[in-house]
């Protein structure tokens, strides 16, 4: 084992989650897979310095003693999980939280366990001949379903390690992929077509083709449309029923990188290359404009990453992948910055919300992913 002590700084913005200067030791420990190894972190505070978090204190003896408060059931507040030879593109928990899954440009998706400090990489799935750009968990959690710039959807069994699947329709890179009902998926390519597959059949159900790249697809709540958007810096609503265009959202300035539907299905989040967050109105029978807000904060840079967007599980809170090191994370209902969290060494590519806890995980173009609690 190697042990290794790190310095990180997190230092939120305008609001009341001002967090501390810490020092950060975790220990390299290699897990089942054969390829990669799992780092974990846990915090220690300097002793000469105190950490500007909640603390209970008690007086004993001529003594402070003095406790962190903590908010989930992560082994650390913060841990960094190591392996990856490469950007990491995307990261997502699964829907139990137990588990969680990365993919990178080092053609390669790991997994991983979430609670506890050792073997956290228990798996290692490779295949992919390209950049893993997108992921996404099916219902259960027994399978990772993946786009990659191979010009595939990967299909991988989590229980056996192995993908079960080849979704090989598409003629140029796939750069996104969304969950639907029951074993529809949709994916967004290059090719300038979004398709929707049953991956139990690994057939086309149906295809959406635009005029230019899509960048990011998605499902509705209801699954009764497919929004799509791309380099023509608008955002497409199509009926599934009969598979036309009932709404374009107009407003960004460039390239869309990533898109989220509200857990409650009103609302879709997207993500510019312009620098502008959007929130807008996805319900039926809107007549005004769609437009609902604009979160401020989040970069993009001459890297030009398809940064993505999330929705935490209550709604209440929303996060961009940002080129500027820091993972944001912005309160709906005011559209306050709430969280400014620097530590990452490179572009910010995803932040995922955890199913049940108040835990993010952000992963970067610095070949690594943090863990984190938020205040409860």
């Amino acid at each position: 084992s190697l042990s290794v002590c790190l310095l990180v700084r997190y230092d939120s913005g305008p609001a009341r989650h001002r967090a501390r200067v810490g020092e950060l030791k975790f220990q390299r420990s290699r897990g089942q897979s054969r390829v990669g190894v799992a780092t974990t972190m846990s915090l220690v505070l300097p002793p000469a310095k105190r950490a500007r978090v909640e603390e209970d204190e008690e007086v004993a003896g001529g003594e402070i003693s003095t406790h962190v408060n903590r908010s989930s059931q992560l082994a650390a507040p913060t841990m960094l999980f190591s392996g990856h030879q490469a950007a990491v593109y995307t990261c997502k928990f699964d829907p139990t939280g137990q588990y969680m899954a990365s993919g990178s440009h080092d053609k390669s998706i790991f997994l991983w366990k979430v609670y506890g400090e050792d073997d956290c990489n228990f798996n290692v799935l490779a295949g992919h001949k390209n950049v893993v750009l997108d992921l996404c968990w099916n219902r259960d959690g027994s399978k990772v379903i993946s786009a990659s710039a191979d010009k595939s959807v990967g299909v991988w069994d989590v229980n056996v390690g192995r993908r079960t699947r080849t979704l090989s329709k598409h003629s140029g890179v796939v750069n996104s992929v969304g969950l639907g009902e029951g074993s529809l998926i949709v994916s967004g390519s290059d090719d300038c077509t979004a398709k929707v597959w049953d991956v139990r059949s690994r057939r086309v159900e149906q295809e959406f083709e635009a005029k230019y790249q899509i960048t990011a697809a998605c499902f509705s709540h209801d699954n009764e449309l497919i929004f799509t958007a791309g380099i023509d810096n608008e955002i497409k609503a199509w009926d599934r029923r009969n598979e036309s265009v009932v709404f374009v959202l107009e407003g960004h300035k460039d390239t869309i990188t990533g898109m989220a539907v509200s857990p409650n299905g009103a609302s879709l989040l997207t993500n510019s290359m312009d620098k502008s967050l959007i929130q807008w109105d996805v319900r039926p029978f809107v007549n005004e404009s769609r437009f609902s807000k604009q979160f401020f904060g989040a970069q993009h840079n001459m890297e030009k990453n398809l940064l993505k967007c999330s929705w935490s599980a209550d709604g209440e809170m929303v996060s961009a992948g940002s080129s500027d090191h820091v993972v944001h994370i912005w309160d709906v209902p005011t559209g306050e910055e709430l969280y400014h969290l620097p530590g990452h060494a490179g572009s910010v590519n995803e932040v995922a919300f955890h199913p049940k806890e108040p835990v993010i995980a952000s992963c970067g173009s610095d070949k690594q992913i943090y863990l984190g609690e938020l205040n409860a």
